[in-house]
């Protein structure tokens, strides 16, 4: 009996998708919950599994196609096992990994490895039958020991053969996928829609450096091996400053301003396919271990492109860390339909003066985005203010004052 597998219902937010890649072929066996194809939308790539075991009867689309939600995607036969005679022998594997190396290797797989510009006849397959697949290409190492054949090669090329005037140019064009895409129209929606403004400040991150460094060991003793970093501290500090400046938490809609009643702070993730914002709902309630722990958990499903929509969905200000990368300083951009954005950046030490004297201290700039068409200048500069002031004594945040 045939088995149709259909794409998922999306939600509102979402129109359509686009299908990623396929993680089976036509006559492979796939088991139940077994994931067969993942769809990537302008958010969060879905995965697709088998609803029943069987084999897969036959693909109806292919990778790049625009997927509606619930449609029909592919049939499986169910209860359906295939032969030893169809299953490739372990000669015919290694036949087809030396001659046609596409035909043992999974399209997943096939498609990271372009991008990766890696032969996939380097790689060994742990599939069935030698396949490859894309924990393969992930996992793959160049060989250290080809490295140098590889240069000597290069520079015995360069001396037997005369110089040229040009030398090779090039390029190659790949399409964006569906979230860059979005991404991509977002920024340019909130250059063109907002009266985005930038205040700058600096913070003395020394209270906050002793602190860590006395209570870290101790802190992940005693939850379950969560970390202590700063962003908790921040999450923190941004929360108690929301509470001040009310304004900076709210919203525009259409003509008229929506204030909310609850913190939701969206923490920026870099992944390879782009940047996304999961949200920590109710910050306000949450403690400095518990939003340590939430975003670590986030990092994790980010990685994996695990994140459902309803985690990155909502939000009423968003915090940013450049610093990890090594950024001194930048001008984050808001994320709409919020109306403020706090920017991170690197711990650098820089000589200061405290009391009259020269000293040097682990400073780290601050800076603030805002839409200037509902937050004045000094509600802006006051809450950034406010912010520094309860980092550089952590003993404000935790006694809400």
């Amino acid at each position: 009996m045939a088995v149709e597998i259909k794409a998922p219902s999306f939600p509102e937010s979402v129109q359509e998708g686009t299908l990623a890649s396929w993680h089976k072929s036509a006559g492979d066996q796939v088991s139940r919950d077994e994931l067969i194809v993942e769809i990537e939308t302008d958010k969060v790539v879905l995965e697709v599994v088998a609803p029943a075991n069987g084999v897969l009867l036959e693909i109806l689309k292919q990778e790049g196609d625009a997927i509606q939600s619930n449609e029909l995607l592919a049939r499986i036969e169910e209860g359906a096992a295939t032969t030893s005679d169809d299953a490739p022998s372990s000669g015919q594997a290694a036949t087809a990994s030396s001659g046609d190396i596409s035909a043992a290797i999974n399209p997943a797989a096939k498609k990271l490895a372009q991008e990766r510009g890696i032969d996939v006849a380097d790689v060994t397959g742990t599939g069935k039958g030698g396949r490859i697949t894309k924990e393969d290409v992930v996992n793959f190492e160049p060989s250290t020991a080809a490295v140098p054949e590889t240069i000597s090669s290069a520079v015995d090329t360069a001396l037997d053969e005369p110089s040229s005037e040009h030398g090779d140019r090039v390029e190659r064009k790949v399409a964006m996928t569906r979230m860059r895409a979005r991404i991509s129209e977002r920024l340019l929606e909130v250059t063109q829609t907002t009266a985005s403004l930038t205040t700058f400040n600096e913070v003395d991150m020394t209270a906050l450096m002793n602190l860590r460094a006395q209570y870290k060991t101790e802190f992940t003793k005693m939850h379950n091996g969560t970390r202590l970093g700063f962003m908790g501290f921040f999450v923190k500090a941004a929360v108690e400053a929301l509470k001040r400046f009310p304004l900076v938490n709210a919203s525009i809609d259409g003509k008229e301003i929506v204030y909310h009643g609850y913190q939701d702070i969206g923490v920026a993730v870099s992944t390879e396919r782009g940047l996304v914002v999961p949200v920590l709902r109710n910050a306000e309630n949450m403690s400095i271990a518990s939003v340590e722990n939430g975003i670590s958990e986030f990092a994790g499903k980010a990685r994996d492109g695990k994140l459902t929509i309803d985690e990155m969905t909502g939000g009423t200000f968003t915090i940013t860390n450049g610093g990890v990368y090594g950024s001194l300083i930048s001008t984050p951009i808001i994320n709409p339909p919020q109306t403020a954005i706090l920017g991170m950046h690197k711990i650098q030490e820089r000589p200061i003066a405290v009391d009259g004297q020269v000293v040097v201290r682990p400073m780290m700039y601050l800076a603030m985005s805002y839409d200037h068409r509902l937050i004045d200048g000094k509600e802006a500069v006051r809450f950034l203010v406010t912010i520094k002031e309860l980092i550089e004594d952590p003993a404000k945040i935790l006694l809400e004052i």
